[in-house]
Order: C-alpha cells, then structure tokens, then sequence
C-alpha cells in the first residue's frame, strides 16, 4: 500500500499478484544461520503491467526508472537484516518510496532573481579580506 501524497491523491495499493519475491542466501549478518537460511530477498515489479496504476502512471514509473528496468520490470534488493520477514518488508518500503518520487510531480523551474545589495555588499568585502589576508603573505623584509 502506498500512502497519499503529491502525484498520488488517493494513495495506491499494489495487489501481491503483481509482485514476485525470490528468496536466496544472503552475504550480511547472521554468524552461521547465514550459511543455511534463505534471508535475502528480491522483490520483482512490472509497472506496465499493473493493474493498480493507470496507463499514464505506468508510462511516468517507467520513465522514471528507465536506467533500473531489466526486461520491463524494477529488481529490488534487500538483504541488511538477519530475517527474511524484516528483508521482506525493507524492499517493500523501498519499492513504496520509489513509487512516490516517480509519481510526484516535477517541482517547478528556479526563477531567476537577482542578489540583494547587502549580498552583494558581503560578497565583495569578503574578497578584499581574503585578498588582503593574501597580499600579507610572502617573504618578510627585515630593516
């Protein structure tokens, strides 16, 4: 389920049919059980596919992601924690949080504006400080 939030008014909520976990060994934390339990986890998305998200919110989610789709579909990893159940969770949050910046809308374009007088003013004192600090050093001239 994804919360309310910019580009998404009415939240969203993903079927588990649309996504695919595959659980293998993980090379994190967990002394032996590392070794014998399968506690990493890759959560699998097709957003061309789903029928949670609208034909435009599909085409924004994979413009968005272009350079992270392999075949069509986003591969998310998680394999920081020792279980399999809080791994699970870490890539569904991921996944949560890479849905709302891809749906959020672009923010507006920076407005030129030019700087104040003071700015203007402390930015040029700044340099003859410097400057000053600057011409100070050097050989030293003895009388």
């Amino acid at each position: 389920m994804v919360p309310p939030g910019p580009g998404l008014p009415g939240g969203l909520v993903i079927p588990a049919g649309e996504l695919v976990e595959r659980f293998s060994r993980s090379s994190g934390p967990g002394g032996q059980g590392v070794n014998t339990t399968d506690s990493r986890v890759e959560l699998l998305f097709e957003p061309v596919g789903s029928t949670a998200l609208t034909p435009l919110q599909a085409e924004r989610l994979t413009a968005a992601w272009s350079g992270n789709l392999v075949n069509g579909r986003l591969s998310i990893v998680a394999s920081e924690r020792r279980s399999q159940l809080r791994n699970r969770a870490a890539a569904r949050e991921r996944l949560v949080a890479l849905i709302r910046g891809g749906l959020a809308p672009p923010s507006p374009p920076r407005r030129a504006t030019r700087p104040t007088r003071g700015s203007q003013r402390r930015r040029l004192e700044a340099k003859h400080r410097r400057g000053e600090t600057k011409s100070r050093r050097g050989p030293v001239i003895d009388d």
